[in-house]
Formats: C-alpha cells, sequence, structure tokens
C-alpha cells in the first residue's frame, strides 16, 4: 500500500472517532436526560449541567484532541506543512 493511502486510512479513523466522540456528546446524553435530571451538579440538574457547560466543554477537549492525533498522523506519513525551524 501507498504513504498516500496508508495515511489516508489513518486519517479516516482519526476522524471516524472524533465524529462518533461528538455525536455521543451531541446526541446521546441528551437522550438520557430525563434520568440525568435526578442527580444534581452544582445545585442544578445534571441533564442541565452537560447541556450548558459539559458539552461545551467535550467539544472544545475533542477539537484539541483530534488536531494533535492528526498533527502526529501527518508527521509519521511526511505530510507536515509546519515551519521549518
Amino acid at each position: 500500500m501507498s504513504n498516500r493511502k496508508k495515511h489516508w486510512e489513518k486519517t479516516k479513523g482519526q476522524m471516524i472517532i472524533t465524529m462518533l466522540l461528538w455525536f455521543f456528546f451531541g446526541y446521546v446524553v441528551f437522550m438520557f436526560g430525563e434520568s440525568l435530571n435526578s442527580v444534581s451538579f452544582l445545585g442544578y440538574p445534571l441533564a442541565y449541567y452537560m447541556s450548558a457547560q459539559g458539552s461545551l466543554i467535550a467539544f472544545v477537549v475533542i477539537l484539541f484532541w483530534s488536531a494533535n492525533k492528526q498533527e502526529k498522523i501527518d508527521e509519521e506519513f511526511g505530510f507536515t506543512s509546519g515551519e521549518d525551524d
């Protein structure tokens, strides 16, 4: 398999994992909101807290994790466009 195909396979795997994490924090957590409301966090129902703060924090963490992982994949296969030091 060529270097480009190997790079694309790893990139595609990374993209699928990122989209699954996004789907989980964007939809699945809220599907169980009714049952999550029985627990409180900082005085608010847990479903409210997860929608107001938790999912936003998760999205930012996923964003940085995905960017770092993709940078490592690019470096592994020699597709970096970074500055030369």
